[in-house]
């Protein structure tokens, strides 16, 4: 059973409660830190809370993969949760001082702390980190504001599954602003540097100096920091502290504090910025160029020219700052989609701006729908709408809705293997953007929505479902085409698409992918792009500013593009193993086994096994089983422990394909420890064969049918049964085809032949003789082609030959 059951006995004391104030990032600073005992931290409040007002504070690590901080499992200190309440109205600017007191109590200065999880306490050797919250931390939090400590790893995707001293930053927070490094200092004090600017007091917290900061490793009293000792205002929201001017060069330097405006040509070709807000000066053409972006805190105002290339980040933090672009301004997305082979293939596009139209985004389109999750009905379980009118025609006058999906190709007059383009225009979606959620009761399959992401900027899909967890499942599918419709194909159409392209991610074992082979989900949506999600409840899920990535490289990937960032936190104690079978005629399938933390050998639900979509008619499949389940999976989470040596992954595949198929099993790719410092063996069962994945691809053949039991992943090379000399080793056998369908097999060293098996390449036994000589020969008549020829000597040896006979 997985920890968010586990632990849901205790949920309500983490829950929200009624009456309080509903918080979002960067409505508190976390003002000092004092890991050397006793315990001791301070924060501040950035915006008014009413009585009752809960805040969670947890010293654990966490893991991004999966939602859930590491628990105490496995790690040297245990770690947990100390709950601040609110005794009263509190304004903006009140500082509190939450104190260790012993024995697992804490003090406030202001309203009540409580250890609502035994466990914190701050480990100044090897570091830590505190994390400031709102909601349940295991099902939904919303995260507020963190820093990390005591330790010069700062934020890290390696984190170390055996103790909390790193942590990645948490979903909804953005690294150097609201998720700070204080270095490897044990205590830590902020000067208040800024007691009055919302804003400022963000900008000079997050650059963490000497002006700044106080900072010691020491614990005598003298040196010990002091919280609390300072008097704060606030400033209204969206209040900047000064006035920033680009006019060909700076005039000051943008900041989260800072106002700029832009009123000579810019492109961040010539460097990103953070800004309090953003103006445009008339007839000025600010560029976010690809691999770049802009993190505006507040409102932007458009009277010239904004422009977002494909692969650029354009992000507001504060849910309400507006967007406006007045008449003569002009804001615009550009997005270029990977080559696609032909007219016909489809790509699935949301909107990341307002009021746009299929007509004017998509003027020379050949089809474009919209995919109606209420008339979705698969009571059958083969992934296909049972009465196909699920998909529904979008026209050229239709209103893109953000945050919703649409499926859309390009014009006939395609240059095949072209990129496609489209450009939406108009003002840029921020703050909150709900989308409906259907779940029909009378689908009993996969209740799937197609929505998608509405900003300009990428977003972290693992976010998105924390905060909607009682909506959506932790599973998205994204359409990766890679082959042409057929009739073959099952469907509703003359013509059909094939169900293998769709891509897989999950938030807690990673991505497999679909049509194209390098394109791997990597946890981040970007701008312009649809997906589908798995309903869980009937409601709506709604995108926020949270979930906006300010960086360099989130927007890398468009479907069906790769080579982009990786979401996913890497634990050098968590492996994964990538999986591909493909064939001579084009057949492709991947799998994802990962052995990551918060999953177990058992069934854990979407988020860490995901199904492969199948559908009556595929031509091949490869998937992963999981004990008492009937599903067959592309992504299987397991126990982060289970790997090891005695470790066996079953490979399942299902193949159609009735003509003569060479197929291939390789390892895509592998990531942790474990997989990088050992050999990874296939295991023929049927041909009592091990070969060294890791070394080298397996090719065989196979005959038509369900096939569970003849492949497995191993991890040591001295599984088989019985010993076997090489292959190839034709120093002890050797076999010599004659004329008239005979063939002569004869040995050296005076053993005598026992039994003779040959088998074709899909494992079937064709023949069963038996010897009593040194030299034997058969007569075999109609045997030609590729075959395997295993030999019983009379030593006890077997020797397994691949012999071609005209």
């Amino acid at each position: 059973m997985k920890k968010i059951v586990v632990l849901s006995a205790w949920l309500l004391i983490c829950s929200l409660s009624f009456g309080q104030t509903t918080l979002e990032e960067g409505d508190l600073v976390i003002t000092g830190v004092n890991a050397r005992p006793p315990n001791e931290f301070s924060f501040l409040l950035l915006t008014d809370v009413l009585s009752g007002t809960e805040i969670g504070f947890t010293d654990k690590s966490w893991h991004v993969e999966g939602g859930v901080i590491l628990s105490g499992s496995g790690q040297p200190t245990p770690e947990g949760i100390v709950t601040w309440t609110a005794a009263s109205d509190l304004s903006c600017g009140t500082e509190i001082v939450i104190t260790d007191t012993g024995s697992n109590t804490y003090s406030a200065s202001t309203g009540s702390a409580v250890e609502t999880e035994n466990g914190f306490l701050f480990r100044y050797v090897p570091g830590d980190q505190l994390i400031a919250y709102q909601g349940s931390l295991f099902v939904n939090p919303t995260f507020l504001y963190a820093v990390h400590f005591a330790n010069a790893n700062g934020w890290t995707d390696a984190v170390d599954g055996t103790n909390g001293d790193d942590s990645a930053v948490p979903p909804g927070l953005t690294e150097g602003i609201t998720a700070i490094d204080l270095g490897n200092f044990d205590n830590h004090e902020y000067l208040c540097t800024e007691t009055s600017n919302l804003e400022l007091i963000l900008e000079t917290a997050a650059n963490v100096n000497a002006t700044n900061w106080y900072q010691t490793n020491s614990n005598t009293v003298a040196d010990r920091p002091v919280f609390g000792t300072c008097t704060y205002t606030c400033s209204a929201v969206g209040t900047c502290a000064s006035t920033v001017t680009y006019n060909g060069s700076w005039i000051g330097t943008p900041n989260l504090s800072t106002a700029v405006i832009i009123s000579s040509d810019y492109s961040t070709s010539l460097g990103n910025f953070n800004a309090c807000s953003l103006t445009i000066d008339p007839g000025v053409t600010l560029t976010v160029e690809n691999g770049t972006y802009l993190a505006i805190q507040n409102e932007v105002t458009v009277d010239g020219t904004l422009i977002v290339e494909t692969q650029g980040n354009f992000v507001q933090n504060r849910s309400g700052g507006t967007f406006t672009v007045n008449p003569g301004g002009l804001a615009k997305v550009n997005k270029e989609t990977p080559p696609k082979a032909e007219w016909y293939y489809y790509t699935y596009w949301s909107s990341p701006v307002a009021g746009e139209t299929i007509g004017n985004v998509f003027p020379n389109i050949g089809r474009r729908f919209w995919f109606n999750a209420n008339n979705f009905i698969d009571n059958d379980g083969d992934n296909i709408d049972d009465d196909g009118n699920d998909w529904q025609r979008a026209f050229f006058s239709t209103s893109i809705t953000p945050g919703v999906g649409y499926a859309v190709t390009t014009g006939q007059l395609y240059v095949p293997n072209a990129a496609d383009y489209a450009t939406f225009e108009g003002a840029f979606n921020t703050g909150n953007v709900p989308v409906n959620i259907t779940f029909n009761a009378a689908n009993t399959g996969n209740r799937l929505n197609l929505i998608g992401n509405p900003y300009p900027s990428a977003i972290d899909f693992a976010a998105f479902h924390y905060a909607n967890a009682s909506i959506i499942d932790g599973v998205a599918y994204f359409w990766s085409q890679a082959s042409p419709p057929d009739k073959a194909n099952p469907g509703n159409q003359r013509y059909n698409f094939n169900i293998n392209d769709y891509a897989t991610f999950t938030v807690g074992t990673g991505g497999t992918a679909g049509g194209v082979p390098t394109a791997i989900p990597n946890g981040f949506v970007p701008s312009g792009q649809g997906f589908f999600v798995k309903a869980l409840s009937a409601g709506t899920a709604t995108f926020t500013n949270a979930m906006r990535t300010p960086d360099n490289s989130s927007n890398n990937q468009f479907f069906k593009s790769a080579n982009s960032k990786q979401s996913s936190t890497q634990n050098s104690l968590e492996n994964r193993l990538w999986v591909n079978l493909t064939s001579d005629n084009g057949i492709f399938n991947q799998i994802l086994v990962g052995y990551v933390n918060n999953a177990t050998d058992n069934y854990d639900g979407h988020a860490f096994d995901a199904p492969k979509l199948i559908s009556p008619g595929f031509t091949s499949i490869l998937y992963s089983s999981i004990e008492n389940q009937d599903a067959k999976y592309a992504i299987q989470g397991k126990h982060i422990n289970s790997i090891n040596k005695n470790e066996t992954i079953k490979l399942g595949y299902i193949t159609n394909v009735n003509t003569p198929t060479i197929y291939k099993f390789s390892i895509a790719q592998t990531k942790g420890n474990f997989l990088a410092k050992n050999p990874i063996y296939l295991k023929d069962n049927t041909l009592n064969r091990i070969h060294d994945l890791s070394s080298s691809d397996y090719t065989f053949t196979s005959d038509a049918g369900e096939f569970n039991e003849r492949f497995e992943i191993v991890f040591q090379a001295n599984t088989l049964t019985v010993n076997e000399t090489d292959a190839n080793n034709t120093d002890v056998v050797n076999i010599k085809a004659l004329d008239d369908d005979h063939i002569q097999i004869s040995t050296s060293d005076h053993l005598k032949i026992k039994t003779v098996r040959i088998f074709d390449l899909s494992g079937r036994q064709l023949y069963k003789l038996s010897g009593i000589r040194s030299s034997e020969t058969y007569k075999l008549p109609h045997l030609h082609g590729i075959y395997i020829v295993k030999i019983t000597l009379s030593n006890g040896d077997r020797v397994t030959q691949k012999v071609i006979k005209k």
